[in-house]
């Protein structure tokens, strides 16, 4: 096994010899400071991937640009969606003209048109932009 971080895994090794030695009156102590280590460890980690990301928005912003929040889909995945649409829209229909009639014809296609026109309103430029991930880390 292959160790990620070696500096941890050293104090890791410290920390198991220093049990041998002193024994399992001190495991308490021993766990607390290999803990606190780790959590330096992630803190810093955490601090450069924040500074990193803040970096790379205020270069987009400098720049002029905004990065795209809706990614371009091509004509394949559209036609995709549309054909898995069709083809799980037959056996719901029978589905619900069985157990519920012509009203349950009516709701079930309701529900498929709005899943569509949902899928379709992806992308299109004066609807609100969706929140990404990004936009929840300030």
């Amino acid at each position: 096994m292959e160790a990620r971080d070696p500096e941890l895994k050293k104090e890791l090794d410290a920390t198991l010899q220093a049990r041998n030695e002193l024994g399992a009156d001190y495991d308490s102590a021993l766990i607390e400071s290999f803990l606190e280590k780790v959590e330096q460890r992630l803190d810093s980690t955490v601090d450069r991937r924040v500074r990193r990301r803040l970096a790379e928005k205020q270069m987009v912003a400098a720049r002029g640009s905004a990065p795209s929040a809706v990614p371009v889909e091509g004509f394949g995945e559209r036609f995709g969606f549309g054909l898995v649409s069709l083809v799980l829209a037959v056996p719901l229909t029978a589905i619900a003209v069985v157990n519920a009639g012509f009203g349950g014809l009516v709701v079930c296609w309701i529900g498929i048109v709005a899943v569509n026109a949902v899928h379709a309103s992806r992308g299109l430029p004066w609807l609100p932009r969706r929140r990404t991930e990004s936009d929840w880390e300030d």
